[in-house]
């Protein structure tokens, strides 16, 4: 059946069409299904290459639903380590994190943003987990060496970063919802003067 709407059997089929006409003006003669079929060969050599087909990328959502697989192994993750009172900003971040994963307006809007889904990836796959650990094994260290600048101050700095990096996000995610909204309503306002 795709044969059938292929380029070549449609460029083929319109040259044969012309080898019928010319077997009907009298030009093919008796040798006229040579002709016919020779000029549908023709064509189905010279039509142009079939386009192939658009990859199938995953749905945007799909990837927010393994992301919050992903951020709920990382709670799990968190919630098994011991980190020092100045780690409050990690409770802050999972907190934003988790109302931008939650299901709803926000995970419409940020699945619409490419650029956003792979920043909220990155931070809940990578840059969280490899701060926390760092600090684990860090601190560790300087037990055994004291004098030294404490591993605390560079976590609760690289929270504080990750912090502000995730509420740039939400607050473009609310921006892009404000502005859809705005657009609907002069939408409707300009309803209702053609009206």
């Amino acid at each position: 059946m795709r044969y059938l709407e292929s380029r070549k059997n449609l460029t083929g089929s319109a040259c044969g069409l012309a080898g019928l006409a010319l077997t009907f003006a009298g030009v093919a003669g008796p040798y006229w299904p040579v002709v016919v079929a020779g000029l549908y060969g023709a064509g189905a050599l010279i039509a142009p290459p079939e386009r192939p087909p658009l990859p199938d990328f995953p749905d945007p959502s799909a990837q927010l639903d393994e992301l919050r697989g992903d951020f709920g192994r990382l709670r799990e993750y968190l919630n098994g380590v011991e980190l020092p009172p100045a780690a409050g900003r990690l409770t802050e971040l999972t907190e934003l994190l988790t109302a931008l994963l939650d299901p709803g307006w926000v995970a419409e809007v940020l699945a619409q943003d490419p650029e956003g889904v792979h920043a909220l990836s990155r931070a809940v796959r990578h840059d969280i987990p490899e701060a926390v650990d760092t600090f684990v094994r860090t601190r560790w260290w300087t037990r055994l060496t004291p004098g030294t600048e404490p591993p605390e101050r560079h976590l609760e700095l690289q929270l504080t970063l990750l912090h502000e990096e995730a509420d740039r996000l939400a607050a473009a995610l609310r921006e892009v919802e404000a502005r859809r909204q705005e657009s609907h309503t002069r939408y409707l306002e300009d309803r209702g003067r053609s009206q």
